[in-house]
């Protein structure tokens, strides 16, 4: 009897424990009481040694860093790639078309953020995604002085939303895990997923018009007086990252974290120049030393391989960024110091990203080690009522929430959807609805502290991740039970 006693007791403490540890994380780097990679390194271990597996925290961790691993290279190279792209000019012309349709627009902005997130994410990379539209954006939410966690949080919800493509990675892994075809999964959804889009462009007027009555409207003659006693950069283009500001004109900085910091130091400074192509208002300095005009269509077209093989998998995404990046280099940066001095440039954001990357693995090994993550999932399929089974699609969806939030995406989609999928089929419902209905929590996925490519949204962007995490949750949710109520309305899930 006191042993089948303690049977029951020991899943349920891992289960309260993990639920524990998770709620102890997002507290604390909510209240800012510690950093994110303490967080994630010192919470788990602690928690780790309640459970009474001390002894195994070395084997959990190591595995949780082999996993980790190769997604923390593709995350290196990928930050050094596209930061030579920019550095060299690639996206000059991308920037200056946004400034120009943006003008000093702070509604405008927003939206264009939301517009540039959603075509990048067709590439199914959350951290190109994210490199390429804070490159982008980032010098006119500066500049107009806009709060920066609504630029992370409406670029984390456009790519939620274009996560579910079929090449994106959670489609693939619930048609593999249920045995489905992948296209019979997404091309249903797609009607749900544009509403959840045009939601999110919805969301991001208004979020634009809000900023806008905050800061009010401004000329471009304004800015760009104001511009001449302080000078903006772009993060990502050789920046030193210190927090600091390197400027020509003038000498104000501020500090990062709060949504309305100063940039970091960096080679290729932002100029507002002077040119009538673009009315003067650039993000990029027009006559850094570093661009190379000359290889504008040999990059070009290295991007797009790239970004095709990618598509394709012809290889692993780690090879063709560790390989793009070496290319990029040797061609664009001939002679060694130079090459030294842009790996330099950049060394601080591929530092930032790839140790919250292994601090994640801590976290991720330690859920999965213990078996906490495992007894949470079962926990909230058992308290699911009976009567709940005829609508186990909609459980799933809702369910997709919490549990991609605190979970990888392997985790939920090969631990958990199959026995969802199973329950449902006891009652009739199929293996596609269940499918579809666990792509809805996408959006808030994309921001959960599990994310690699978060941090380099939040790390390029300069924001604290508890303060992108107090502003997005809500809207990511909201956004995700909206593609829920459209698949609901249209009959797919």
């Amino acid at each position: 009897m006191g042993c089948s006693r303690a049977n029951v007791r020991y899943p349920l403490m891992l289960t309260i424990l993990g639920f524990a540890m998770i709620a102890t994380f997002l507290v604390l780097i909510m209240m800012k009481k510690m950093s994110p990679i303490a967080a994630l390194v010192l919470i788990p271990a602690l928690f780790c040694v309640f459970v009474g597996k001390g002894a195994k925290l070395g084997d959990y961790v190591i595995d949780g860093v082999t996993s980790l691993a190769p997604t923390a290279a593709m995350l290196m190279f990928a930050i050094v790639y596209f930061g030579v792209m920019i550095d060299v000019g690639l996206f000059d012309p991308i920037v200056r078309g946004i400034l120009k349709f943006c003008k000093a627009d702070p509604m405008r902005i927003v939206v264009g953020t939301a517009v540039l997130a959603a075509i990048v994410s067709l590439d199914g990379d959350g951290s190109t995604t994210f490199m390429i539209t804070v490159s982008a954006m980032y010098p006119l939410y500066k500049r107009l002085k806009m709060s920066l966690v609504v630029m992370t949080g409406v670029a984390a919800m456009a790519n939620g939303v274009m996560n579910t493509l079929p090449w994106g990675g959670p489609t693939a892994r619930a048609a593999t895990a249920l045995k489905l075809d992948a296209s019979d999964i997404f091309v249903p959804m797609i009607p749900a997923l544009l509403v959840g889009l045009l939601f999110v462009f919805v969301l991001s007027y208004v979020l634009g018009v809000r900023e806008r009555r905050r800061l009010g409207v401004l000329t471009l003659d304004e800015v760009l007086e104001e511009e001449k006693e302080t000078e903006t950069v772009l993060v990502g283009a050789g920046g030193s990252g210190d927090g600091k500001v390197s400027m020509r004109k003038g000498a104000t900085a501020g500090t990062g974290g709060s949504g309305t910091a100063a940039a970091g130091n960096a080679d290729g400074a932002g100029d507002t120049g002077d040119s009538a192509d673009d009315d003067g208002f650039q993000g990029l300095d027009p006559n850094r030393s570093t661009l190379r005009p000359k290889l504008y269509w040999f990059n070009a077209l290295l991007t797009v391989t790239l970004l095709t093989a990618m598509i394709m998998e012809w290889l692993p995404i780690p090879v063709l960024f560790l390989l793009g990046a070496a290319l990029a280099l040797s061609v664009n940066f001939p002679h060694i110091p130079d090459q030294k001095a842009r790996l330099a440039a950049h060394a601080d954001n591929v530092l930032n990203v790839s140790g919250m990357v292994f601090a994640a693995a801590v976290f991720t090994g330690v859920l999965q080690g213990t078996g906490m993550v495992d007894h949470m999932a079962k926990w909230m399929v058992d308290v699911i009522p009976g009567s709940m089974g005829p609508h186990m699609a909609l459980v799933t969806g809702i369910l997709s929430l919490p549990l991609t939030y605190f979970m990888s995406n392997d985790g939920f989609y090969f631990g958990v959807l199959p026995v969802l999928a199973e329950a449902g089929a006891a009652h009739g419902v199929s293996p596609l609805e269940m499918a579809r209905a666990s792509l809805v929590g996408q959006p808030l996925h994309m921001s959960s502290p599990l994310v690699p490519a978060v941090y380099v949204l939040v790390g390029m962007a300069k924001v604290e991740f508890g303060d992108h995490t107090r502003f997005v949750v809500k809207w990511a949710a909201l956004t995700c039970l909206v593609i829920l109520g459209a698949g609901m309305l249209f009959g797919i899930i």
